[in-house]
C-alpha cells in the first residue's frame, strides 16, 4: 500500500475515542496493564483498518493480514465497530481453523 494510505490510516485510528479499560473498582494491577493497553490499542486499530482496505476478511483473515494474533483482532473488532470505522457484511467466512466466523468490512 502506498506510504500515504498508510498515513491517513494511522492517523484516523489514532483520532478514536478510547475506551476504558479498567474498573474504578478493580486491583493496581489491573490499572498498570489498562495503562499498558493505551500504548498499543492504537497500532493495533491502524494495522486492522490497513488490513480491511485489502478487502473484506474474518478475524482470522485480518490478524493473517495485519500481522496480529486472532484474539487480538477480536478484542480490537468491538472498539472499531463502536467508533463507526467498520461494519459486518452479513456473510461467514472460514476461519483458519475451518469455521465459521462473521465478516467485517472498513465503512
Amino acid at each position: 500500500m502506498s506510504d500515504y494510505y498508510s498515513t491517513n490510516v494511522r492517523a484516523i485510528a489514532m483520532d478514536m475515542p478510547l475506551f476504558a479499560a479498567a474498573r474504578k473498582t478493580d486491583p493496581p494491577t489491573s490499572h498498570a496493564a489498562a495503562a499498558l493497553v493505551k500504548e498499543f490499542r492504537s497500532q493495533q486499530h491502524a494495522a486492522i483498518l490497513e488490513a480491511l482496505a485489502a478487502g473484506p476478511a474474518g478475524a482470522s483473515g485480518i490478524a493473517c493480514r495485519a500481522g496480529l494474533l486472532p484474539h487480538q483482532v477480536n478484542k480490537r473488532l468491538g472498539e472499531l465497530a463502536k467508533a463507526g470505522r467498520i461494519v459486518l457484511t452479513g456473510k461467514t467466512v472460514a476461519s483458519a481453523s475451518g469455521r465459521g466466523e462473521r465478516e467485517w468490512r472498513c465503512v
